[in-house]
């Protein structure tokens, strides 16, 4: 193949560790994501145009698909700086009137997992966001007492991988709601070729492909296959990556043609071998697989599910006909009324 065919400087080299840790630093350069992107663009473009500091911002959707990078670019754009911390980390009162009090004017605050915070820090973080005051009780018993603190209008950005878990009152406090969705395989054949570009690892469009196929429709997941075959063909081939080093890569690491892993497939067969396919709740298909059952719930299931090689049912995990297929096994013959209950 020739080298016109590889992508060896798709973009500047990295300049700091934000653009070391392959994010994009602007709008133009996030790919995907277009419709929340471009409602974000729109607010941002409007505060600015009023001079006022940017609604509430709440994103939403699974793992490694871009929310920590948007929030980081939301503060670039409206030139402010940005303060991170996550629902786990803000324990008491006092941490959350720290992080609160050292705010500028138009800051950023962005909270990671916000639907994991105290029900307690909830009610703090109710005024702040609705009036910018924070209202906080000294002290206890007869001498308690309660103190307004005034606060700069700033912006909180909150990320969760699980929107259902937020309370009504937290999330009506948002002025902006997204979810973001898995990506398709062309959007991260670009991705991981301004990442190679980044990384200064030539690469050809077919060896993109190739990894964007496999990559489960998120970004973050492409970027590390991506580091990995960079270390395959550095010490196991020319330093270029193609198609064919690409798949011996990713056949080394047990992730085939699906993007499927060991433990996709561990669970599957577990369901279509072990439990003739089910229905079988998923603590004794945890147990079957050597993993948590909170894992398989939270790792593995949405992505199997989204694909179509099995089902929650009242009854339990049931493998879907592309589960016998994946096999080479034979559907199994179950009666009308086992049938009909798992359609439920």
């Amino acid at each position: 193949m020739s080298d016109n065919n590889f992508y060896s400087e798709t973009t500047e080299a990295p300049k700091t560790s934000f653009d070391v840790s392959l994010r994009p630093p602007v709008f133009s350069e996030f790919v995907g994501q277009t419709k929340v992107k471009d409602l974000i663009i729109l607010r941002v473009e409007a505060a600015k145009m009023r001079g006022d500091v940017l609604d509430h911002l709440l994103l939403c959707g699974p793992p490694g698909l871009g929310k920590t990078t948007l929030a980081n670019i939301v503060a670039s754009t409206v030139g402010s700086q940005i303060h991170t911390t996550s629902g786990p980390q803000i324990e008491k009162a006092g941490d959350l009137a720290g992080i609160l009090t050292n705010l500028q004017e138009g800051d950023v605050l962005f909270i990671d997992e916000i639907h994991r915070l105290h029900p307690t820090i909830e009610e703090y973080l109710y005024p702040a966001m609705e009036d910018y005051k924070l209202d906080i009780i000294i002290d206890a018993g007869p001498n308690a007492r309660s103190i307004q603190l005034n606060l700069p209008k700033f912006t909180l950005v909150g990320a969760t991988t699980r929107a259902g878990m937020l309370t009504a009152p937290l999330r009506s406090r948002f002025g902006m709601i997204n979810r973001l969705d898995y990506y398709p395989a062309h959007e991260l054949a670009t991705i991981i070729k301004r990442s190679a570009g980044l990384l200064e690892i030539p690469i050809s469009e077919d060896g993109a492909d190739e990894i964007a196929g496999r990559s489960r429709g998120t970004p973050r997941i492409a970027n590390r296959i991506l580091k990995f075959v960079r270390d395959y063909t550095q010490v196991r081939a020319n330093g270029s990556i193609d198609r064919p080093i690409a798949d011996a890569a990713m056949e080394l690491q047990d992730i085939d043609t699906d993007g499927l892993d060991d433990m996709d497939k561990r669970i599957l067969e577990s369901l279509v071998f072990k439990f003739d396919g089910g229905p079988v709740g998923v603590d004794s298909l945890a147990v079957a697989c050597g993993e948590d059952a909170s894992t398989i719930e939270d790792m593995y299931e949405p992505y199997l599910i989204m694909q179509g090689y099995l089902k929650r049912t009242p009854r339990g995990r049931v493998a879907m006909p592309l589960a016998y297929h994946k096999f080479g096994a034979p559907l199994p013959v179950r009666a009308p009324e086992d049938i009909q209950t798992d359609l439920l």
